[in-house]
Protein backbone atom coordinates (compact mmCIF):
# COMPACT_ATOMS: atom_id res chain seq x y z
CA UNK A 1 0.00 0.00 0.00
CA UNK A 2 0.69 3.74 -0.71
CA UNK A 3 0.31 5.08 2.45
CA UNK A 4 0.17 8.73 3.62
CA UNK A 5 0.16 10.13 7.14
CA UNK A 6 -0.46 13.90 8.12
CA UNK A 7 0.42 15.48 11.71
CA UNK A 8 1.45 18.73 12.44
CA UNK A 9 4.79 18.19 14.14
CA UNK A 10 7.39 15.45 13.77
CA UNK A 11 10.60 14.05 14.94
CA UNK A 12 13.05 15.95 15.99
CA UNK A 13 10.62 18.10 17.25
CA UNK A 14 10.26 15.60 20.76
CA UNK A 15 9.34 18.26 22.82
CA UNK A 16 5.74 17.68 21.28
CA UNK A 17 5.67 14.41 23.59
CA UNK A 18 4.08 10.91 22.96
CA UNK A 19 1.95 11.95 19.79
CA UNK A 20 5.61 11.99 17.86
CA UNK A 21 6.93 8.91 19.16
CA UNK A 22 3.90 7.15 18.23
CA UNK A 23 2.93 8.40 14.70
CA UNK A 24 7.12 7.49 13.95
CA UNK A 25 6.82 4.19 15.85
CA UNK A 26 3.72 2.88 13.41
CA UNK A 27 4.98 4.70 10.18
CA UNK A 28 8.62 3.02 10.34
CA UNK A 29 7.10 -0.22 11.39
CA UNK A 30 4.88 0.19 8.15
CA UNK A 31 7.72 0.85 5.86
CA UNK A 32 8.92 -2.38 7.59
CA UNK A 33 6.49 -4.45 6.63
CA UNK A 34 6.81 -3.38 2.76
CA UNK A 35 4.38 -0.44 2.51
CA UNK A 36 5.41 3.11 0.56
CA UNK A 37 5.21 5.34 3.99
CA UNK A 38 5.03 9.21 3.10
CA UNK A 39 4.51 12.00 6.16
CA UNK A 40 3.34 15.29 5.57
CA UNK A 41 4.25 17.45 8.49
CA UNK A 42 5.32 20.58 9.37
CA UNK A 43 8.97 21.62 10.81
CA UNK A 44 7.40 23.93 13.42
CA UNK A 45 9.31 22.80 16.87
CA UNK A 46 7.74 25.25 19.27
CA UNK A 47 9.00 28.85 18.67
CA UNK A 48 11.57 27.98 16.23
CA UNK A 49 11.87 25.63 13.35
CA UNK A 50 13.86 21.66 13.17
CA UNK A 51 17.11 21.88 11.24
CA UNK A 52 15.49 19.66 8.46
CA UNK A 53 15.23 20.32 4.46
CA UNK A 54 11.72 22.14 4.09
CA UNK A 55 9.67 20.93 1.25
CA UNK A 56 12.23 17.83 0.29
CA UNK A 57 11.85 14.23 0.67
CA UNK A 58 13.90 13.14 3.80
CA UNK A 59 14.15 9.36 4.57
CA UNK A 60 14.16 8.35 8.79
CA UNK A 61 14.22 4.77 9.37
CA UNK A 62 12.14 4.25 5.87
CA UNK A 63 10.02 6.93 5.84
CA UNK A 64 9.83 9.31 3.47
CA UNK A 65 9.08 12.59 5.19
CA UNK A 66 7.89 16.03 3.95
CA UNK A 67 8.87 19.03 6.05
CA UNK A 68 6.96 22.29 5.12
CA UNK A 69 7.44 25.49 7.07
CA UNK A 70 4.51 27.58 8.67
CA UNK A 71 5.12 31.02 9.16
CA UNK A 72 1.73 32.41 10.04
CA UNK A 73 -0.70 31.27 12.30
CA UNK A 74 2.10 28.80 13.98
CA UNK A 75 -0.31 27.61 16.59
CA UNK A 76 -2.63 26.52 14.05
CA UNK A 77 0.23 25.06 11.95
CA UNK A 78 -0.68 26.42 8.91
CA UNK A 79 1.45 25.93 5.97
CA UNK A 80 -0.05 26.87 2.22
CA UNK A 81 3.05 24.59 0.57
CA UNK A 82 1.59 21.70 2.57
CA UNK A 83 -1.86 21.89 1.57
CA UNK A 84 -0.99 22.55 -2.03
CA UNK A 85 1.38 19.22 -1.60
CA UNK A 86 -2.10 17.91 -0.48
CA UNK A 87 -4.01 19.20 -3.61
CA UNK A 88 -1.38 17.57 -6.03
CA UNK A 89 -0.46 14.53 -4.61
CA UNK A 90 -3.12 12.99 -2.59
CA UNK A 91 -4.51 10.87 -5.20
CA UNK A 92 -1.25 9.17 -5.25
CA UNK A 93 -1.81 7.60 -2.23
CA UNK A 94 -4.48 4.38 -1.46
CA UNK A 95 -4.96 5.52 2.38
CA UNK A 96 -4.55 8.73 4.33
CA UNK A 97 -4.19 8.46 8.15
CA UNK A 98 -4.31 11.82 9.86
CA UNK A 99 -3.28 12.13 13.85
CA UNK A 100 -4.32 14.74 16.16
CA UNK A 101 -7.89 16.99 15.58
CA UNK A 102 -7.66 20.82 15.99
CA UNK A 103 -4.82 21.83 13.62
CA UNK A 104 -5.30 23.10 10.17
CA UNK A 105 -2.87 20.41 8.42
CA UNK A 106 -5.59 17.93 9.68
CA UNK A 107 -8.18 20.00 8.60
CA UNK A 108 -6.63 20.22 4.79
CA UNK A 109 -5.75 16.72 4.90
CA UNK A 110 -9.90 15.67 5.07
CA UNK A 111 -10.91 17.90 3.14
CA UNK A 112 -8.62 17.30 0.11
CA UNK A 113 -9.03 13.25 0.99
CA UNK A 114 -12.69 13.47 0.48
CA UNK A 115 -12.26 16.18 -2.79
CA UNK A 116 -10.28 13.15 -4.64
CA UNK A 117 -12.03 10.16 -2.67
CA UNK A 118 -9.52 8.77 -1.04
CA UNK A 119 -10.29 6.90 2.05
CA UNK A 120 -8.93 8.42 5.33
CA UNK A 121 -8.33 7.26 8.91
CA UNK A 122 -8.29 9.72 12.07
CA UNK A 123 -6.68 9.19 15.33
CA UNK A 124 -8.03 12.02 17.80
CA UNK A 125 -4.77 11.10 19.81
CA UNK A 126 -6.81 11.99 23.00
CA UNK A 127 -8.17 15.24 21.63
CA UNK A 128 -11.49 14.38 21.37
CA UNK A 129 -12.67 14.53 24.83
CA UNK A 130 -16.31 16.24 25.86
CA UNK A 131 -14.53 17.33 29.46
CA UNK A 132 -10.90 18.40 28.59
CA UNK A 133 -13.09 20.28 25.93
CA UNK A 134 -15.52 21.86 28.18
CA UNK A 135 -12.38 22.64 30.86
CA UNK A 136 -9.90 23.71 28.77
CA UNK A 137 -10.29 27.03 25.17
CA UNK A 138 -13.98 25.67 25.78
CA UNK A 139 -15.75 28.48 22.92
CA UNK A 140 -12.87 27.61 20.49
CA UNK A 141 -12.90 24.45 20.68
CA UNK A 142 -17.34 23.40 20.68
CA UNK A 143 -16.69 25.91 17.47
CA UNK A 144 -14.24 23.51 15.61
CA UNK A 145 -16.04 20.52 16.28
CA UNK A 146 -19.28 21.84 15.72
CA UNK A 147 -18.52 23.35 12.01
CA UNK A 148 -15.30 21.35 10.75
CA UNK A 149 -14.05 18.08 12.79
CA UNK A 150 -17.37 16.99 12.79
CA UNK A 151 -17.87 16.70 9.27
CA UNK A 152 -14.15 15.42 8.82
CA UNK A 153 -14.88 12.63 11.78
CA UNK A 154 -18.20 11.75 10.54
CA UNK A 155 -16.62 11.02 6.97
CA UNK A 156 -13.85 9.13 7.58
CA UNK A 157 -13.70 5.78 7.06
CA UNK A 158 -12.55 4.62 10.35
CA UNK A 159 -11.92 6.13 13.80
CA UNK A 160 -8.79 5.09 15.35
CA UNK A 161 -8.27 4.73 19.51
CA UNK A 162 -5.77 3.20 21.16
CA UNK A 163 -7.99 2.48 24.74
CA UNK A 164 -11.92 2.16 25.32
CA UNK A 165 -11.48 4.99 27.35
CA UNK A 166 -10.55 6.94 24.43
CA UNK A 167 -13.44 4.96 22.06
CA UNK A 168 -16.37 5.63 25.62
CA UNK A 169 -15.04 9.91 25.23
CA UNK A 170 -15.57 9.74 21.38
CA UNK A 171 -18.92 8.62 21.67
CA UNK A 172 -20.19 11.06 24.44
CA UNK A 173 -20.61 13.47 21.59
CA UNK A 174 -22.88 11.76 19.97
CA UNK A 175 -21.97 12.22 15.96
CA UNK A 176 -22.67 9.49 13.18
CA UNK A 177 -19.18 7.95 13.61
CA UNK A 178 -17.82 5.20 11.11
CA UNK A 179 -16.25 2.26 12.65
CA UNK A 180 -13.92 2.76 15.56
CA UNK A 181 -11.44 0.54 15.62
CA UNK A 182 -9.19 0.11 19.01
CA UNK A 183 -5.28 -0.78 18.38
CA UNK A 184 -3.22 0.12 21.11
CA UNK A 185 0.42 1.84 20.78
CA UNK A 186 2.69 0.07 20.26
CA UNK A 187 6.93 0.23 21.57
CA UNK A 188 10.04 -0.15 20.83
CA UNK A 189 12.52 -2.82 22.48
CA UNK A 190 15.67 -2.48 23.36
CA UNK A 191 15.78 1.49 22.98
CA UNK A 192 18.37 3.48 24.13
CA UNK A 193 19.84 0.39 25.77
CA UNK A 194 24.08 0.31 25.78
CA UNK A 195 24.93 3.53 25.88
CA UNK A 196 26.05 5.71 28.84
CA UNK A 197 23.36 7.85 30.86
CA UNK A 198 24.64 11.13 31.91
CA UNK A 199 26.57 11.77 35.26
CA UNK A 200 23.34 13.35 36.67
CA UNK A 201 21.14 10.30 35.68
CA UNK A 202 23.67 7.89 36.82
CA UNK A 203 23.70 9.77 40.35
CA UNK A 204 20.58 9.03 40.87
CA UNK A 205 21.05 5.18 41.15
CA UNK A 206 22.99 5.70 44.91
CA UNK A 207 20.19 7.00 46.43
CA UNK A 208 17.27 5.26 47.98
CA UNK A 209 14.60 3.33 45.72
CA UNK A 210 12.39 5.94 43.72
CA UNK A 211 9.34 6.41 42.48
CA UNK A 212 9.70 7.94 38.42
CA UNK A 213 7.21 10.42 36.68
CA UNK A 214 8.10 10.44 33.25
CA UNK A 215 6.33 12.72 30.96
CA UNK A 216 5.02 16.45 30.04
CA UNK A 217 4.82 18.68 32.80
CA UNK A 218 1.52 19.24 32.14
CA UNK A 219 -1.75 20.11 34.47
CA UNK A 220 -3.30 17.08 33.10
CA UNK A 221 -0.60 14.53 33.93
CA UNK A 222 -1.97 14.66 37.81
CA UNK A 223 1.64 15.80 38.98
CA UNK A 224 0.15 17.64 42.03
CA UNK A 225 -1.61 14.86 43.68
CA UNK A 226 1.80 12.40 43.12
CA UNK A 227 3.31 15.18 44.75
CA UNK A 228 1.05 15.23 47.68
CA UNK A 229 1.02 11.53 48.17
CA UNK A 230 4.46 12.07 49.51
CA UNK A 231 3.02 13.43 52.77
CA UNK A 232 1.75 10.16 53.54
CA UNK A 233 4.97 8.02 52.59
CA UNK A 234 7.50 9.74 54.70
CA UNK A 235 10.04 7.82 53.25
CA UNK A 236 9.35 7.98 49.66
CA UNK A 237 11.51 9.67 46.93
CA UNK A 238 10.29 11.16 44.04
CA UNK A 239 11.83 11.68 40.42
CA UNK A 240 9.96 13.86 37.79
CA UNK A 241 11.50 13.49 34.67
CA UNK A 242 10.06 15.84 31.48
CA UNK A 243 9.62 18.62 29.43
CA UNK A 244 7.90 21.89 30.90
CA UNK A 245 6.19 23.21 28.29
CA UNK A 246 3.96 25.06 29.86
CA UNK A 247 5.88 26.25 33.18
CA UNK A 248 4.25 24.15 35.45
CA UNK A 249 7.32 22.62 37.61
CA UNK A 250 7.21 26.39 39.54
CA UNK A 251 3.61 26.01 40.68
CA UNK A 252 4.75 22.43 41.52
CA UNK A 253 7.60 23.30 43.21
CA UNK A 254 5.91 25.35 45.27
CA UNK A 255 3.30 22.98 46.05
CA UNK A 256 5.92 20.51 47.14
CA UNK A 257 7.36 23.35 49.79
CA UNK A 258 3.95 24.17 50.91
CA UNK A 259 2.96 20.64 52.07
CA UNK A 260 7.19 19.83 53.32
CA UNK A 261 8.33 16.98 50.96
CA UNK A 262 10.60 19.36 48.57
CA UNK A 263 13.82 17.79 49.87
CA UNK A 264 12.32 14.28 48.19
CA UNK A 265 11.21 15.75 45.02
CA UNK A 266 13.97 15.70 42.25
CA UNK A 267 13.26 17.58 38.76
CA UNK A 268 15.47 16.06 36.40
CA UNK A 269 14.04 17.70 33.07
CA UNK A 270 13.82 16.25 29.67
CA UNK A 271 15.46 12.77 29.15
CA UNK A 272 15.77 11.11 25.95
CA UNK A 273 18.16 7.86 24.83
CA UNK A 274 20.24 6.85 27.06
CA UNK A 275 19.32 9.31 30.02
CA UNK A 276 15.81 7.55 29.32
CA UNK A 277 16.41 4.11 29.00
CA UNK A 278 18.54 4.32 32.37
CA UNK A 279 16.05 5.95 34.44
CA UNK A 280 13.00 3.64 33.75
CA UNK A 281 15.62 1.01 34.61
CA UNK A 282 16.35 2.30 37.49
CA UNK A 283 13.13 3.17 38.80
CA UNK A 284 11.53 1.47 41.65
CA UNK A 285 7.87 2.32 39.82
CA UNK A 286 7.09 4.10 37.12
CA UNK A 287 3.55 6.23 38.30
CA UNK A 288 1.19 7.87 35.70
CA UNK A 289 -1.52 9.50 38.09
CA UNK A 290 -2.76 11.57 35.06
CA UNK A 291 -6.60 13.40 35.06
CA UNK A 292 -7.08 12.24 31.57
CA UNK A 293 -5.24 9.99 29.62
CA UNK A 294 -5.75 8.35 26.57
CA UNK A 295 -3.43 5.78 26.22
CA UNK A 296 0.35 6.82 27.91
CA UNK A 297 2.85 5.71 25.95
CA UNK A 298 5.39 6.10 28.50
CA UNK A 299 3.73 3.17 30.77
CA UNK A 300 4.60 1.00 28.09
CA UNK A 301 7.94 1.67 27.58
CA UNK A 302 8.55 1.26 31.75
CA UNK A 303 7.08 -2.35 30.95
CA UNK A 304 9.14 -3.16 27.80
CA UNK A 305 12.42 -3.05 30.65
CA UNK A 306 10.70 -4.56 33.42
CA UNK A 307 9.78 -1.41 35.30
CA UNK A 308 6.37 -2.25 37.28
CA UNK A 309 4.15 0.83 36.78
CA UNK A 310 0.92 2.33 38.64
CA UNK A 311 -2.06 4.61 36.74
CA UNK A 312 -4.70 5.89 37.67
CA UNK A 313 -8.33 4.66 36.20
CA UNK A 314 -8.49 7.87 33.88
CA UNK A 315 -5.09 6.62 32.28
CA UNK A 316 -6.48 4.46 28.96
CA UNK A 317 -3.41 1.81 29.48
CA UNK A 318 -5.15 1.39 32.94
CA UNK A 319 -7.22 -1.97 31.33
CA UNK A 320 -3.97 -3.00 29.94
CA UNK A 321 -2.04 -2.65 33.34
CA UNK A 322 -4.87 -4.60 34.90
CA UNK A 323 -5.31 -7.26 32.47
CA UNK A 324 -1.52 -7.81 32.50
CA UNK A 325 -0.77 -7.58 36.28
CA UNK A 326 1.87 -5.69 34.94
CA UNK A 327 1.02 -3.28 37.80
CA UNK A 328 -1.66 -1.45 39.78
CA UNK A 329 -4.55 1.29 39.06
CA UNK A 330 -4.43 3.03 42.01
CA UNK A 331 -7.32 5.67 43.38
CA UNK A 332 -5.55 9.35 42.60
CA UNK A 333 -6.78 10.33 45.82
CA UNK A 334 -3.34 11.68 47.70
CA UNK A 335 -3.47 8.98 50.80
CA UNK A 336 -4.43 6.36 49.03
CA UNK A 337 -1.60 6.71 46.11
CA UNK A 338 0.46 7.51 48.75
CA UNK A 339 -0.27 4.70 50.30
CA UNK A 340 0.48 2.26 47.99
CA UNK A 341 2.71 3.53 46.56
CA UNK A 342 5.08 2.98 50.15
CA UNK A 343 3.54 -0.75 49.58
CA UNK A 344 5.34 -1.40 46.93
CA UNK A 345 8.40 0.41 46.72
CA UNK A 346 8.83 -1.10 50.49
CA UNK A 347 8.54 -5.00 48.27
CA UNK A 348 11.09 -5.85 45.80
CA UNK A 349 9.97 -9.15 45.52
CA UNK A 350 6.57 -7.38 44.42
CA UNK A 351 8.46 -5.02 42.13
CA UNK A 352 10.31 -7.50 40.35
CA UNK A 353 6.98 -9.97 39.37
CA UNK A 354 4.78 -6.99 37.77
CA UNK A 355 8.22 -6.01 35.99
CA UNK A 356 8.23 -9.32 34.62
CA UNK A 357 4.76 -9.88 33.57
CA UNK A 358 4.90 -6.23 31.93
CA UNK A 359 7.78 -7.03 29.99
CA UNK A 360 6.34 -10.71 28.87
CA UNK A 361 2.90 -8.44 28.16
CA UNK A 362 4.93 -5.47 25.72
CA UNK A 363 6.96 -8.88 23.65
CA UNK A 364 3.48 -10.58 23.33
CA UNK A 365 1.07 -7.91 22.38
CA UNK A 366 2.68 -4.23 21.98
CA UNK A 367 5.54 -4.44 19.39
CA UNK A 368 5.14 -2.05 16.66
CA UNK A 369 5.52 -4.61 14.76
CA UNK A 370 2.34 -6.41 15.95
CA UNK A 371 0.38 -3.16 15.91
CA UNK A 372 1.25 -2.24 12.17
CA UNK A 373 0.17 -5.31 11.30
CA UNK A 374 -3.23 -4.63 13.22
CA UNK A 375 -3.25 -1.03 11.46
CA UNK A 376 -3.17 -2.69 7.91
CA UNK A 377 -6.12 -4.16 8.46
CA UNK A 378 -7.90 -1.22 8.96
CA UNK A 379 -6.05 0.33 6.20
CA UNK A 380 -7.69 -2.71 4.02
CA UNK A 381 -11.13 -2.37 4.95
CA UNK A 382 -10.93 1.63 4.37
CA UNK A 383 -9.43 0.44 0.95
CA UNK A 384 -12.18 -1.75 0.24
CA UNK A 385 -14.95 0.08 1.91
CA UNK A 386 -14.27 3.14 -1.14
CA UNK A 387 -13.70 0.68 -3.69
CA UNK A 388 -17.17 -1.12 -3.36
CA UNK A 389 -15.02 -4.41 -1.75
CA UNK A 390 -12.07 -4.07 -4.10
CA UNK A 391 -8.75 -3.40 -2.31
Amino acid sequence: MRILHVVASYLPAVRYGGTIVSVHGLCKALAARGHDVHVFTTSVDGPVDSPVPIATPVMLDGVTVWYFQSRHLRRLYWAPALGEALRRRIRDFDVLHTHAIYLWPLWAAARHARAAGVPYVVSPRGMLEKELIESKNAFWKAAVIGFIEHRNLEAAAAIHVTSQREADGALKFGFNLPPLRKIPNGVELGSGAGAEPSPVIRALGSAAPFVLFLGRINWKKGIDRLIAALAFAPALRLVLAGNDEDGEWPILERRAVALGVAGRVTFVGPVHGADKAAILRMAAVLVLPSYSENFGNVVLEAMAVGCPVVVTPEVGIAEVVADTNAGWVVDGKPAVLGAKLDEIVSSPALRAEAGARGRAAVVRSFTWDRVAQQMEGVYQEAIASATGGHP
